[in-house]
């Protein structure tokens, strides 16, 4: 299984899971790819991302994770043993998403998120330092006006990396390292 983690605001309408989507059933893979509506409460949507996960054998699994879900992705990779790819992963999201509290529009969709103080919390109960870098493959931009890629490349330390110079925190042009991104999950 690849399970595709979006990150705060996006949904299964962003435009990497459409691309991983369709690249995966290109490849015959599609029956394969699982990219759940995670819930704004971040301890609701790792649990279920975990319960998802936790479907298939860990060496059937690979993790796919942009922004938050990168951080929530690398929770259940320390969870679980599995591989994961980051796309410009949180790192602090519990210091970053404060400003964010509130109702939230949902990009690629006509839907709100209601960001709670209280998520600030169940965001530091998940954090997590990455133990076996191996396991992870990180992407980030230098053009990410969100999260400093610097941040991203410290933390996953000893893991794949591509630095990609210029770029944006969305990954606008993620469709460039979509095969490279499946050949790290096995596909």
């Amino acid at each position: 299984m690849i399970l595709y983690l979006h990150g705060f605001r996006s949904s299964p309408q962003s435009r990497k899971a459409l691309t991983l989507h369709q690249h995966l059933q290109a490849r015959g893979h599609g029956e394969r790819y699982a990219c759940p509506a995670l819930p704004a409460s971040p301890r609701v949507a790792s649990q279920l991302a975990l319960d998802l996960a936790q479907t298939v054998a860990v060496d059937q699994l690979a993790l796919i994770g942009s922004s938050l879900g990168g951080y929530y992705a690398t929770w259940i990779a320390e969870n679980l043993g599995c591989r994961a790819v980051l796309l410009n992963p949180a790192i602090d999201p519990a210091r970053d998403l404060q400003a964010h509290i509130g109702r939230q529009p949902v990009f690629f969709s006509a839907d709100q998120i209601d960001f709670r103080a209280e998520y600030i919390d169940e965001l530091r109960e998940i954090d997590t330092t990455v133990t076996r870098p191996e396991r992870y493959f990180l992407i980030a931009a230098t053009g990410d006006g969100v999260i400093d890629y610097r941040t991203m490349t410290a933390k996953y330390r000893g893991a794949r990396q591509r630095v990609i110079n210029g770029s944006n925190h969305e990954l606008s042009d993620f469709s460039h390292y979509v095969d490279e991104v499946l050949s790290f999950c096995g596909v």
